[in-house]
């Protein structure tokens, strides 16, 4: 076994899973994966042992390795969690961001916009999530280095489901990108200002219109119910606010 392949059997299979190659509940066989990337069952297993870790995969004995199932109810709850713990990250930036920090935080969210809105495509390939995923993770990571600390970083990032911010990207039409690069500027601006309420209550909405297209986009059989009070609230007050002309 090359000392590398357990690190490149994990980014492949994940990336994999992040894109939708291995769908919900897929099946992830050793040896397939193995011949497939042409090296032994070994590193694979090392690499569904550290994906099992992240949760993005189950084990169980006897049946082997596949991909994790979300229902609606899961999908919301992580979304949920992941608004309020990126919300005081938000409201945390708006406290501590230095000057420079807020200008990188401005340049990653004009970098997402001219991905975002500079397509003239109406529906979203994989090559094209792939790049506004990498810009909405550029942007994000800019918002998470403007003061927060180690700890709050590694809950946020278990926090973040890469392979359902993948999907929703994909189901994004030309209103909620722009949608998307708007609020962008707008945390931007709360943080700069030292506004830590309202950089929390974009970033909370933010994150809540992307569940709220993903959702749509797999189960449309009605509204999505928060639970979260806060987050009904805030969704309420959004409503009206971010009509793309």
């Amino acid at each position: 076994m090359s000392p590398g392949d357990a690190e490149r059997a994990y980014q492949v299979i994940r990336c994999q899973i992040i894109e939708g190659v291995y769908l919900s509940g897929a099946r992830l066989v050793e040896q397939q994966i193995a011949d497939h990337l042409h090296m032994s069952r070994t590193p694979v297993r090392e690499a569904l042992r550290r994906l099992e870790s992240e949760g993005l995969i189950v084990v169980e004995r006897n049946r082997g390795a596949h991909v994790r199932r979300l229902s609606r109810v899961d999908i919301v709850d992580l979304y949920e969690v992941r608004a309020r713990l990126e919300a005081y990250v938000a409201e945390v930036a708006a406290r501590r961001a230095q000057p420079d920090q807020v200008a990188a935080l401005r340049d990653a969210a004009a970098d997402f916009e001219r991905v975002a809105v500079g397509r003239h495509a109406t529906t979203v390939g994989q090559a094209e999530a792939r790049e506004l995923m990498a810009a909405n993770t550029e942007f994000h990571d800019q918002l998470l280095a403007c003061g927060s600390s180690p700890g709050a970083l590694g809950l946020l990032d278990r926090a973040v489901d890469l392979p359902l911010v993948f999907e929703s990207f994909r189901s994004f039409g030309v209103v909620e990108l722009r949608r998307s690069s708007m609020f962008h500027h707008l945390i931007a601006d709360a943080v700069a200002s030292g506004e830590p309420e309202r950089a929390g209550r974009l970033t909370t909405e933010h994150v809540l219109q992307g569940r709220d297209v993903l959702i749509n986009s797999i189960d449309p059989t009605g509204p999505v119910k928060s639970t979260s009070p806060a987050g009904t609230a805030i969704s309420h007050e959004f409503q009206n606010l971010l009509e793309v002309q």
